[in-house]
């Protein structure tokens, strides 16, 4: 629609923009606020594009104004044949055939959220538009010993920019997370054709949207002429045939695979065998799968090439964000302006109490269990419960009988339930699903089972038969629902587990529950029979996870840890059975690795009494594991913990973990007492308003990194020329320029990120900079006039290159290390051109040439390398230190001696479960073996290497025997 600057569009526009200079934010701050690409922002700002209703959202909530004048401004702008376009199309025009008609059908069926308590008295529209709904969360990289171990820098970013570039991704997700509303995004975005920038890997795709749960009731996993069958997609029919494999094959397919956590643990190898195949037979495709991190190992499908990403807790912004679009959500649905006012101060007096509320916060980290909250607190009028269990008890009693009759609402089945009577049939249905570990039933099976309970509910037997008594529990309770025709599954998996347990209990299941509890798919099941439990049976469920955990040893730090971890879901433990947890809890003291942590952090403050008080006799991973298990515990006594433990910290203690943890308590206290006693070894990072404001606390800062929204003023006021060494500018706004760096002569190491200006490296010209770091640079981010910065010695590269080999790259002369991170796919064809290289980093499998370049370089000790084909690879006599990252059990670590014949340290982390023989490396006379991740690992013959010359992470303990991280012999 052409626009001629008074059209709607530019009036659109430059409403956008007064609201913008109004809270003098410039584009670089208003990503940061809303978690949106520069390019869909510059557009809305402009006016070249008018901007989806989920972005204006976002833009609004970052604007600090209301989004409804600007939706209906937005709907003017829209071009008039795009706003009398079929609903839930995203405004294209219909098209003929089947594709068409397929794409269509996705943004359709995929369009609309469902909310749990949004709306009370019609739960049936207890639903958001996706637009509107959809809230961009924050991914982390996974592989913290690759990170670690390979100096590469732990990524923390929006989902949109964490999924940039990666055509196959493993995506970890606590329950309630958020894994299938990315994914249902995903979908809806690329039929609509609507993918932000940063996601152009997937422009032109055909989304094949495939949840697990529904697919295994079906037997055996589909083929791609099936997926839509097997999903019951009402397209199924019209497929053409061989249309799914022409797509497929043509790389033009996005399979979207939800929830391995849903199949059964001894059928997640079929699953992974399934997933294999496909990939084999499309390796072009796309692929994106979701899971509990419990439910797979680390690395569970490296081997493949799928890069793992964390969905993060919702932190304070983003539960804020929430809380806002879920009250804007129910005000839209409210029936008076009473209603409406009412909601407004509810808002209010929430937003408050999750500030003021650590207990509320702690609740709040995910969207499900945000969502409950808001729910809660609008239904009781600002009551809330205080923990997990009360909160899942509060809302099944909201969304069930009671609510109903507070309401005064109709029966339409004619059916009348009491609130004991839903729960007894609800558990049965959810114990039906535990117990054979699926996450929905056929409609034909819940049947089975609620016709069976009747004969003993005769009050029920008097109102109808089972048809009626199913269908009055799928309609009104907003717990059960029917996905599809031929299905019945419960609207969170949380609840199926709650209910679930419940039901064990009542059955006297013990053993049942125990012999299942090394499952992680049983894992929620566990605790929460341990709060559902009366006192004796809950110590003997205790009692025998211990006992089991005594006896088998592949199982016994997991199930004594579930233990541990049940402890706090219980209002009281008998003390034997406590005694016997703890004490068992105390073997594994102090924590390890950072599962070991998390895990341990789940008993509450009860751990700290276990938690050594000092770090001085502590190894550096030990160090860090008990800093995170005392901060992710949070509270007064977890920050007394840490004043003491901090305290003893030797002068190389890492303090990595301690920046991490700034957030879990009062900033300026927390930078006073906690940071400032290491003040001199930390990289202070910074991400709220708060750590700005902290920072005069912390000076004279030595290293320090903005990850936050700050204006060039609000950096350099905080930075000392003499004494600040490293500096990262990483997702705060555009900066004008980088010359202010050339004020801060102790300055050598930069790192610099989406806030850098395109232009930015003509600023450094010049400078004596050592370390460079190009983080996830901008789009269109100029390289040449890095040869200008002369002195460098070590350059990282995270971002994608804008070539395809390393001929062009303008890097000065006389480097010493190259590392190129998992973005910088470039091949390495022309790194012989730095003579001087010491030390190289590079995370793709090397070819033939490339290994010859590699021997070309003169100087080179140090190779960092992942899955190496040695079979190619020349005799390198200069290579004292390898590194290797493996996810296959086919390495050739017998030719790594012949190889590299002066070895004199291998650093091996296992990225996911393999088996093979490092025995061979034991020719290389002396040579030191560290093993990352070695509880991964099926060795043979590892204890025939010198005790002295293998190290272990994690590390064996004592209890353990010396010979392999499994079963080596």
């Amino acid at each position: 629609m052409a626009d001629d600057g008074q059209g709607p569009r530019a009036q659109f526009a430059r409403r956008l923009n007064a609201l913008r200079l109004q809270r003098r934010l410039q584009v670089g701050g208003l990503q940061q606020r809303t978690g949106l690409g520069r390019t869909t922002i510059s557009q809305a700002l402009s006016g070249s594009k008018v901007p989806s209703a989920a972005t204006l959202i976002a833009l609004a909530e970052a604007l600090g104004t209301d989004a409804e004048p600007l939706l209906a401004l937005r709907e003017q702008a829209r071009p008039s044949h795009t706003r009398h376009g079929a609903a839930g199309d995203g405004g294209r025009p219909r098209r003929q055939g089947f594709q068409s008609r397929y794409l269509e059908y996705v943004a359709a069926h995929h369009a609309l959220l469902t909310v749990v308590g949004l709306d009370l008295s019609r739960p049936e529209q207890a639903c958001w538009p996706l637009d509107a709904a959809y809230l961009s969360l924050e991914l982390s990289e996974q592989h913290e010993e690759l990170q670690r171990e390979f100096r590469s820098p732990a990524v923390t970013c929006r989902a949109e920019r964490a999924l940039a570039g990666h055509r196959r991704v493993l995506l970890k997700g606590l329950a309630g997370s958020g894994k299938t509303t990315l994914l249902q995004w995903l979908a809806v975005a690329t039929a609509r054709g609507s993918l932000p920038p940063e996601l152009m890997q997937y422009h032109g795709h055909i989304p094949f949207v495939l949840p697990l749960r529904t697919l295994r009731r079906q037997g055996r996993l589909p083929q791609p002429h099936e997926f839509f069958t097997a999903v019951d997609a009402p397209v199924a029919h019209a497929q053409p045939a061989g249309w799914a494999d022409v797509t497929l094959l043509a790389g033009r397919g996005l399979i979207l695979v939800d929830g391995v956590d849903e199949v059964p643990q001894e059928h997640r190898q079929e699953a992974r065998k399934w997933l294999t195949r496909l990939v084999a037979a499309y390796p072009d495709a796309a692929f994106v799968v979701t899971t509990r991190p419990s439910a797979v190992p680390d690395g569970w499908l490296a081997n493949l090439g799928f890069a793992e990403l964390a969905v993060r807790p919702m932190g304070v912004t983003d539960t804020g964000r929430f809380v806002g679009r879920w009250f804007s959500a129910a005000r839209t649905s409210a029936t008076s302006d009473n209603e409406r006012s009412a909601l407004e101060g509810l808002e209010t007096s929430l937003l408050n109490a999750l500030r003021t509320q650590r207990d509320l916060a702690q609740l709040s980290t995910t969207p499900l269990l945000c969502a409950l909250i808001c729910a809660l607190h609008r239904d009781r009028r600002g009551h809330l419960p205080h923990s997990r269990m009360e909160l899942y008890e509060a809302a099944l009693s909201m969304l069930m009988v009671r609510r109903d009759r507070e309401r005064s609402i109709g029966e339409p089945e004619g059916i009348q339930l009491s609130e004991h009577q839903a729960l007894h049939l609800l558990q049965h249905l959810a114990y039906w699903l535990v117990r054979n570990q699926q996450a929905e039933m056929s409609c034909a099976t819940a049947l089975t089972l609620v016709t069976a309970l009747l004969p003993a509910m005769p009050a029920l037997t008097d109102q109808g038969g089972g048809e009626e008594v199913l269908s009055h529990l799928i309609a009104p309770s907003g717990l059960l629902r029917q996905p599809t025709a031929d299905a019945v599954d419960f609207v969170h998996r949380t609840f199926q587990d709650y209910l679930g347990a419940r039901a064990a209990i009542d059955a006297a299941d013990l053993p049942l529950l125990v012999n299942h509890a090394h499952d992680s798919q049983w894992e929620d099941v566990i605790h929460m029979a341990v709060a559902h439990a009366r006192p004796s049976e809950r110590a003997a469920l205790l009692n025998n996870l211990v006992d089991r955990g005594d006896h088998e040893a592949e199982h016994s730090a997991r199930l004594h840890l579930l233990a541990a971890a049940s402890l706090p879901y219980a209002a009281e433990v008998a003390p034997d059975a406590r005694r016997r947890v703890t004490d068992r809890v105390a073997a594994l003291m102090p924590p390890r690795t950072v599962q070991e942590a998390d895990t341990l952090s789940a008993l509450g403050t009860g751990v700290l009494d276990l938690l050594p008080s000092t770090a001085e006799a502590l190894h550096d991973d030990e160090i860090i594991a008990v800093t995170r298990t005392a901060l992710s515990v949070g509270g007064d006594q977890a920050y007394a913990h840490l004043k003491r433990f901090v305290r003893s910290f030797g002068t190389t203690a890492p303090t990595g973990e301690l920046v991490q943890g700034w957030s879990n308590f009062d900033t300026a206290d927390y930078a006073r007492d906690i940071l400032a006693p290491v003040r001199e070894r930390l990289y202070v990072t910074v991400r709220t308003r708060g750590h700005l404001e902290a920072l005069p606390l912390l000076a004279p800062l030595k290293r320090v990194r903005f990850e936050i929204a700050a204006t060039q003023h609000e950096i350099t006021e905080h930075l000392s020329a003499a004494c600040t060494e490293a500096l990262g500018l990483m997702d705060g706004p555009v900066l004008d320029n980088l010359a202010f760096v050339r004020s801060l002569t102790a300055l050598r190491d930069l790192e610099l990120g989406l806030s850098t200006p395109a232009d930015g490296l003509r600023d450094l010209a010049g400078l004596p900079l050592r370390h460079l770091g190009l983080l996830d640079v901008p789009d269109g981010f100029s390289y040449t006039t890095l040869r200008d910065i002369t002195q460098l010695k070590e350059l990282f590269l995270y971002s994608v290159l804008p070539w395809r080999t390393l001929k062009e790259l303008p890097a000065p002369p006389d480097l010493a290390a190259l590392y190129l991170g998992n973005r910088a796919e470039a091949a390495i064809t022309g790194i012989s051109r730095w003579g001087l290289l010491e030390d190289v980093l590079v995370l793709h499998a090397l070819d033939r040439v490339e290994w010859a370049e590699l021997a070309e370089l003169p100087q080179l000790t140090n190779l960092q390398i992942s899955e190496g084909d040695f079979t190619v690879a020349p005799t390198m006599t200069g290579i004292t230190h390898l590194g290797l990252a493996i996810s296959r059990s086919d390495a050739r670590f017998d030719l790594v001696a012949d190889r590299f014949p002066n070895l004199e340290q291998l650093r091996v982390t296992v990225l996911s479960d393999v088996s093979c023989d490092l025995s061979p490396i034991q020719s290389l006379d002396g040579v030191q073996l560290a093993l990352f991740n070695a509880d991964r690992l099926h060795a043979t013959r590892l204890d025939e290497f010198n005790p002295e010359h293998i190290t272990l992470y994690p590390r064996l303990r004592p209890t353990q025997p010396h010979t392999t991280p499994r079963d080596a012999r």
